[in-house]
């Protein structure tokens, strides 16, 4: 079968050899079991007599590694019955059109995931909000009287931009902070651009958890992420900020629901981010799923488990074609 991985453009530039990221063990799994890989990005889309259509490249792999011919080829998209949407954010609107590319694909043809359109209308700060009973107290504005209303019930708070990704903008704000009224014009544009703000938890100092999805499921395997570089938060990839966590019966049957809601939506793949049984997060656009440390700390092959679902998804499209 051949399938098309859209990326994101800095993971192109440094595709080779990268091991951190969840595509690398999906491409390469996937070459693994016979299949033909395709890699593209949003700026290399297009639409031609109402075909959607990309440049994109092969990729192959050598000594354990997956390297891309640097030769484009251009294809009709619906030539793949499968395409892996897996671009990261920020949801600007270079990605928003690329979104809007994929309307114009026969879902007959060619299965999506995640869903483009799902994710056009997902926001992963703030459609937690879905969710409200698992989140910590928050609130959506840009309004500045809002904010300090909020600092001052609860203390501490988190300022989060909607449309960022890896603790990309995120701040945090104590009461009484001589900066506050500099980080709230900043953050929200002097009042002018919405902001997620929650309560800051305690537990945050721990890290956070990544709770993942997969279809329906609730994966049994998760990480903590700690804070890095003198952070209050997870910025930095490497093994000695990622350890491993436990995710307890009662947050796996607490976040099934949510695993179902976001699969009815066309959301295949989540990555939950989670402090002290809260959600603060949903990754929907590329989530990572940690799959080398999960590897090393579980002692499994996770990569199988996520390509042994994908294969089965398009099989389920051919059967109902």
């Amino acid at each position: 079968m051949d399938i098309l991985f859209l990326i994101d453009r800095v993971e192109l530039k440094y595709f080779e050899f990268n091991n951190l990221v969840t595509n690398f063990w999906i491409i390469r799994e996937l070459i693994r079991n016979n299949n033909n890989v395709f890699i593209t990005t949003i700026d290399k889309l297009g639409i031609s007599g109402e075909k959607p259509y990309s440049h994109c490249f092969s990729v192959f792999e050598k000594h354990g590694n997956i390297l891309y011919d640097r030769q484009e080829i251009k294809r009709d998209i619906e030539t793949f019955p499968l395409v892996m949407f897996r671009n990261d954010p920020p949801v600007d609107m270079d990605y928003i059109n690329a979104t809007y590319i994929f309307d114009f694909v026969d879902r007959n043809k060619t299965l999506v995931m995640n869903e483009p359109c799902a994710i056009r209308d997902f926001n992963e700060k703030l459609h937690a909000m879905l969710f409200p009973e698992l989140m910590p107290e928050h609130i959506v504005t840009s309004s500045k009287k809002d904010i300090l209303e909020f600092i001052d019930t609860y203390g501490e708070i988190v300022l989060k931009p909607l449309n960022k990704c890896f603790g990309a903008g995120v701040m945090t704000l104590k009461k009484g902070d001589k900066n506050t009224a500099v980080i709230i014009n900043s953050m929200t544009n002097n009042g002018t651009t919405l902001v997620m703000v929650q309560k800051y938890l305690e537990k945050a100092k721990f890290g956070d958890k990544r709770v993942l999805f997969l279809g329906d499921e609730v994966l049994p395997y998760c990480v903590r992420k700690l804070p890095s570089n003198d952070d209050f938060k997870f910025n930095e990839h490497c093994d000695s900020n990622i350890v491993k966590a436990v995710l307890t019966e009662e947050e796996a049957q607490k976040f099934k629901p949510v695993a179902e809601k976001l699969n009815e939506m066309g959301i295949f793949m989540t990555g939950l981010d989670v402090i002290d049984g809260k959600i603060i997060e949903i990754n929907v656009t590329s989530p990572c799923y940690f799959i080398k440390e999960i590897n090393h700390h579980f002692g499994v092959e996770l990569e199988k488990q996520i390509t042994d679902y994908i294969l089965s998804k398009v099989k389920s499209l051919v059967r109902a074609v």
